[in-house]
């Protein structure tokens, strides 16, 4: 009996591998390229729906065990397009396509254009239809995730904020990490512009056709220094020669909501906690109301873009004329970006083509008011059962100090309203930026070019901060004084 359990023990797998090998069969065949026929080796051949597969030997063929159920083979190599193929009779001949799409991009560099495949640098390319949709008010919005090594972070949440670009992460601890930027062949100064939220803000993102980001040192070869930390190249939307005229008008219109708030104690609570954890006196100073600080200062926020753009061509003249307006609210109280701005290019060709000019404008202008941050901290902390409003500096109830004469208590918060709403600080900046470029082939030798790039980047920031007469935090100035401050930068 034992012996016969051992014979069975032993013969069981050997029957049972050969019925599994019985529902396999062998498929085999050969891969080339299409173009001459050469045989292509370590190409990827699997079965579809699973992970059985195997690759080409040097001599482009391939041998494979497949289920007697498997129908198609999925075929594909770097730089080839994939392709299926019926398994049949078991012998599966293919030849593949070669993809040279990416190969021939046109790639925008410091001294004019080439192609991809040429260059030696690291360069990432990113098309507008490649861009992030939806609200987008700054440039940089419109690459956010999309390009490997680029962070992009924003800065806040104000209307017109910028954000913080780094190429493969920071390089000094001191000096600016922030990578050059270039638009239509002219360098943009990285410093910031009084008034202004964001140097990129003035220039309108439905206005970009691409951006080239140039990420390694080969850019300092161009650039030179400035370059250290990468470039970015933004190359603007043009007209094309002979085009049909076209009149083109977008528009979005978003709401901003907050989506959620710093969990602080409710009046309730706060009134619980006070009467059992406090005195008397801290009992007494308790107010009635119920007050939710942060529902006071926040709001649901609005913005409408709107863009008209005319392009064509007349014979050898290129054009596109556009003007936009971006209309934004914050969600903080007080806080608001108007920016009207406008853009021209004409891209002539001259001399049987062999002159090429490309004379661009743009230009923008930034009408900001800022809202004093300071209440979100002050909304946070203040004391949920104190009204809005009672007072006299200015109508808004403010914690007082009896030793000071009455006058608001210097270690107390103050109202988040009144912080808001007795500052006004508003701004106009206004940005232009222009060039001419001039490409000319010579006649007698084509290969050879001539580059000329003249251009300039001019801007001016003025702004003025009026704190209201009967605001708390003047209460230590002579009485009915308010305050002005204005300010003024040309670069």
């Amino acid at each position: 009996m034992n012996l016969k359990r051992l014979f069975m023990m032993l013969i069981l797998p050997v029957i049972l591998g050969s019925s599994a090998m019985a529902q396999n069969k062998i498929v085999t065949g050969k891969v080339t390229d299409s173009k001459d026929g050469q045989p292509l080796s370590g190409v990827s051949v699997v079965v579809k729906g699973s992970t059985t597969g195997t690759t080409t030997a040097a001599d482009g063929t391939f041998k494979l065990s497949v289920p007697e159920t498997a129908k198609t083979l999925v075929i594909t190599y770097v730089g080839f397009g994939p392709q299926e193929a019926t398994i049949g009779s078991g012998n599966v001949s293919v030849s593949l396509v070669q993809i040279s799409t990416a190969l021939t991009d046109v790639v925008v560099v410091g001294y004019g254009s080439t192609r991809k495949k040429d260059l030696t640098g690291s360069i990432t390319v990113v098309t507008s239809k490649d861009f992030n949709k939806g609200p987008i008010s700054t440039p940089e919005q419109l690459i956010t995730g999309k390009v490997a090594g680029v962070q992009v972070t924003s800065n806040s949440g104000a209307p017109g904020s910028g954000s913080r670009i780094r190429i493969r992460g920071g390089a000094s601890l001191n000096a600016s990490n922030d990578p050059l930027i270039v638009v239509d062949g002219v360098p943009l100064s990285n410093s910031s512009i009084a008034g202004a939220a964001s140097p990129l803000s003035f220039i309108n993102p439905n206005d970009i056709e691409s951006f080239n980001i140039l990420k390694d040192a080969s850019a300092t070869a161009i650039y030179g220094s400035r370059a250290s930390n990468g470039v970015i190249i933004i190359t603007t939307k043009k007209g094309k020669s002979g085009g049909k005229f076209r009149a083109t008008f977008s528009s979005t219109a978003s709401e901003s909501i907050r989506t959620g708030q710093v969990d602080v104690l409710s009046s309730e609570q706060f009134r619980t906690i006070v009467a059992q954890e406090g005195g008397t006196a801290q009992q007494a100073l308790l107010g009635s109301a119920n007050t939710n600080w942060q529902d006071v200062i926040f709001r649901n926020a609005y913005t409408g873009d709107f863009n008209l753009s005319l392009t064509g061509g007349i014979k050898a003249l290129p054009y596109r004329v556009s003007v936009g307006y971006l209309g934004q609210s914050g969600i903080l109280l007080t806080s608001s970006l108007k920016r009207p701005s406008a853009s021209i290019n004409i891209s002539p060709y001259l001399f049987d083509k062999h002159l090429k000019i490309d004379i661009n404008v743009k230009g923008a202008i930034n009408q900001s008011r800022f809202a004093n941050e300071g209440a979100i901290g002050s909304a946070v902390s203040f004391d949920p059962t104190q009204p809005v409003y009672g007072g006299k500096y200015g109508g808004y109830f403010e914690w007082i100090d009896p030793a000071r004469g009455n006058k608001p208590n210097v270690l107390a918060a103050k109202n988040p309203l009144g912080l808001l709403e007795q500052v006004r600080n508003t701004s106009n900046s206004k940005r232009a930026i222009s060039n001419i470029q001039l490409d000319y082939k010579f006649h007698f030798l084509p290969d050879l070019r001539l580059n000329v790039n003249a251009g300039y980047d001019a801007s001016t920031g003025e702004g003025t901060v009026i704190t209201d007469s009967n605001a708390a935090s003047l209460a230590d100035q002579v009485p009915g004084g308010g305050r002005v401050d204005r300010y003024k930068q040309v670069i």
